[in-house]
């Protein structure tokens, strides 16, 4: 009779501890992509389109900026359009196209990505379809960011003359302050 008690005592722990193992699961938040930071990420497609935003200095008017990585092994592929999405008025000014390489990424920000014009605000997003050579159309909404700290002269677009009637308040909020740290930064 002694020796029941051991294998009874060793049958309760298997037990009790089998729903413990098995509720930790297969899908760790630390083995997924992870893209930190203020744009957004598409993995849809052949290309992969990775922290896309828009870069403004002032309303209605920005650059936009992603990395674009190609999967194929074998064939370049080129960024061709940059278009409105759904419900959005945003539309882009002619760019040359940009070819990624088999394998390969561009970082349109160090490149120079499209300009884009439209009704949109720093905070807001904006629709867009990112479309390449393949056929592939990406639809995305990124967000409009300023053009302040990381992102401080990424705005390639042509510096116009504001409007009449846009207010000195709405520029205001594009203005880069220097943050308590004495680096560039919006506030």
């Amino acid at each position: 009779m002694p020796q029941r008690r051991p294998r009874r005592l060793s049958a309760v722990a298997f037990v009790l501890l089998v729903p413990a193992l098995v509720s930790c699961g297969f899908d760790y938040a630390t083995e997924r992509v992870n893209t930190i930071g203020a744009g957004v990420t598409n993995r849809d497609a052949s290309v992969d389109v990775v922290s896309a935003m828009i870069v403004a200095e002032r309303p209605g008017s920005g650059t936009f900026i992603a990395s674009l990585s190609n999967n194929s092994d074998d064939e370049p592929a080129t960024f061709t359009a940059l278009g409105p999405g759904t419900g959005s008025l945003a539309t882009a000014a002619d760019f040359e196209p940009v070819t990624i390489p088999a394998r390969g990424a561009v970082n349109l920000s160090k490149e120079g990505g499209p300009r884009i014009s439209g009704d949109f605000t720093a905070g807001e997003f904006v629709s867009v379809v990112v479309s390449f050579d393949t056929g592939e159309r990406v639809p995305m909404k990124v967000p409009v960011v300023t053009a302040c700290g990381p992102y401080e002269g990424l705005d390639n677009a042509p510096a116009a003359e504001p409007p009449e009637d846009e207010l000195e308040a709405d520029l205001e909020a594009y203005a880069c302050e220097p943050d308590v740290e004495g680096e560039t930064g919006s506030e």
